[in-house]
């Protein structure tokens, strides 16, 4: 038998765990205001379209249709309808949407089968946004007591707009503003993490004195909240972006006074980007190793579990499916079966297509499938018997993914190019300073 015959005939083994009814109904809703869409408007946020939905219930990535509106998701609250749950150490989920409001993510993470999740508390987008209702503080408490979520395993995620190592008093102290908002927004809601990306110095700047501005605004919101540990994640290293090295994280902790609350979160694409090569259990062993000597594993609080769509090294920031990229569903075993990263919580920033029951689904359920209910690391190897495992549970992915994309179309899940006309220039888009992006770099993440 040809080799794409067994891995036809084997993943059918696998196909327990997914179901092909669509996750969620839709509705309509008018945005805001038109955006024009092309690829530089895009590039300065993350390359991976159609995972959560922002705090006006629209998906960033999504284009408005031809009337001006976009779609909006409503959560499941019939539990027949849910994946079975995970049943691991390792806490595994995905950055699912707040649409309707922060009460109904606890909901989306119980659909598709995960075991922890992330979500924004507000529009990752916009500098206010109105605050949390009562009701909605109520019913997420109730939400997370009812379908079994610890907030331990729940990482908030901030606004892309916080740049708290920019030079410039004023607009760092926008930023401060928005990221305080956040940390209490986390304390209103129970929850004890906050992770965001540490900032830029804009070319306008020392990276010390980026460093010192970053860690001053944390020890700062430290004094004004309680409780709320903040995590610091790792970035691909492009440009004036801070956090490519883990040298500038342990840097900011350093300057922490109150060093139980402040972490990391550990994101698999941007440490392969920006040159940790976690493809073999050496690669990963020595990244850790890396990091234990520089930062300290007790700081490693939480993972942002993506492939990469761009290769070892490149400084670019472009999630790809779990297996479907660069790093392969190998790396991934790795770090699943590690059990320095039992009962943390790992959360997919993954492409959904909008389809995030059959798609991330189908990850959790491969990501689960490599580590065994006793918590004992796992045998799965290249070398595997029965059709090469790893395979059959990359095809997986691939069909779902395949699947998802002919129904909803890539649009959903990548980046949207604009028509140009013939002779038309490409033009950048304009920025504003505030924005802790650096255009040319494209690292911020999109989670829509």
């Amino acid at each position: 038998m040809s080799k794409s015959g067994r891995i036809t005939r084997s993943l059918s083994k696998f196909q327990a765990l997914t179901t092909t009814e669509t996750w969620v109904s839709t509705s309509e809703s008018r945005p805001s205001k038109r955006i024009k869409w092309s690829e530089e408007a895009s590039d300065s946020f993350h390359n991976t379209q159609s995972l959560v939905k922002a705090d006006d219930g629209v998906a960033p990535g999504t284009p408005p249709n031809r009337r001006g509106k976009r779609k909006v998701t409503d959560a499941i609250s019939d539990r027949t309808q849910f994946l079975p749950r995970l049943d691991i150490p390792w806490k595994i989920g995905a950055h699912v949407s707040a649409a309707g409001g922060v009460e109904k993510s606890v909901i989306n993470a119980a659909t598709i089968g995960a075991n922890a999740f992330a979500l924004f508390l507000k529009s990752q987008r916009k500098w206010t946004s109105p605050p949390l209702s009562d009701h909605s503080i109520t019913e997420f408490k109730k939400n997370m007591k009812e379908y079994g979520y610890e907030s331990r395993h729940v990482i908030p995620h901030g606004s892309y707009l916080i740049n708290l190592g920019n030079p410039d008093l004023q607009k760092r102290e926008k930023s401060y503003e928005c990221f305080l908002d956040d940390l209490q927004r986390c304390e209103a809601l129970g929850l004890e993490m906050y992770n965001f990306h540490p900032g830029s110095t804009v070319g306008a700047a020392t990276l010390e004195d980026s460093i010192t501005f970053i860690s001053g605004s944390i020890n700062r919101a430290h004094r004004e909240t309680r409780n709320v540990t903040v995590l610091l994640e790792n970035m691909a290293g492009a440009g004036n972006i801070i956090g490519g090295d883990f040298a500038h994280l342990a840097k900011i902790i350093a300057k922490i006074d109150d060093k139980k609350r402040v972490g990391v979160c550990f994101d698999t694409c941007h440490a392969f980007a920006a040159g940790c090569d976690i493809r073999t259990k050496e690669g990963w062993n020595s990244t850790m190793d890396e990091f234990s000597d520089t930062i300290g594993l007790p700081y490693l609080r939480a993972f942002h579990l993506n492939d990469s769509m761009c290769g070892l090294n490149s400084r670019k920031d472009r999630h790809q499916s779990i297996g479907q990229g660069e790093l392969g569903l190998l790396a991934f075993q790795h770090i699943v079966t590690d059990k320095r990263t039992r009962d943390i919580p790992m959360v997919l920033e993954t492409p959904s297509f909008e389809m995030p029951k059959e798609v991330w689904g189908v990850e959790i359920s491969v990501l689960g499938s490599l580590c065994t209910s006793t918590g004992k690391e796992t045998d799965l190897s290249v070398e595997a018997t029965e059709g090469n495992q790893l395979e059959i549970l990359e095809e997986r992915i691939r069909v779902a993914v395949k699947a998802a994309e002919a129904k909803n179309g890539k649009s959903k899940g990548r980046k949207l190019t604009a028509k140009r006309k013939p002779g038309d220039k490409k033009r950048k888009r304009p920025v504003d300073e505030d924005d802790a992006s650096d255009t040319e770099e494209g690292s911020l993440c999109s989670h829509d």
